[in-house]
């Protein structure tokens, strides 16, 4: 991907860690940038204070977490599921079953979080992320977005004040999201 970057006019960077990444990415989320943010299920306990308060927070630009969760386990330190930090911090999950819907969803997720202005995690199992398919990629859909721009706001910081007021916020997106 860093090899195709400069081509196809996106940027991209490793972290130290998970939750230095995701709140990386939630910066550029804030700023009205679409972000993608890659982990394990293990790394999402190292990322999961940012994310609880990015779900009472929200997001102006599209925001997914892309977060490979390892049933068995096969190759990780243990077994989790992504599906219970969903339910804690009341954000939507995306579960394909190949490589080629997972790249359809990306597209969709980006969309829906948009739309609900929160971030969306895409949750492929280890059969998906080991397996190999053809994937077709639509050149149109890899364009550059704009390149936004972080207006400073009370809204980015999270005090109890705000979290009592973005509770009921947060439980109405949940309705949106499943309709």
């Amino acid at each position: 991907m860093i090899r195709l970057a400069p081509d196809k006019g996106i940027y991209v960077e490793w972290s130290v860690n998970e939750k230095a990444a995701l709140e990386v990415a939630a910066g550029c989320a804030y700023a009205g940038v679409r972000c993608l943010v890659a982990m394990k299920q293990v790394g999402l306990n190292v990322a999961c204070d940012p994310l609880m308060t990015m779900a009472y927070i929200g997001v102006k630009g599209g925001l997914v977490l892309v977060v490979a969760d390892d049933p068995g386990p096969h190759s990780s330190q243990n077994e989790q599921d992504t599906r219970q930090f969903v339910r804690l911090a009341k954000l939507p999950v995306l579960d394909p079953c190949s490589p080629a819907e997972a790249g359809e969803m990306v597209r969709f997720a980006f969309d829906l979080s948009e739309s609900l202005q929160l971030p969306v995690i895409l949750r492929p199992t280890t059969r998906v992320s080991h397996v190999c398919q053809d994937v077709a990629v639509n050149e149109a859909t890899v364009a550059p977005g704009p390149a936004g721009h972080f207006v400073k706001s009370p809204e980015w910081v999270i005090f109890p004040a705000l979290v009592q007021k973005k509770h009921p916020w947060l439980n109405e997106r949940q309705k949106i999201a499943r309709s």
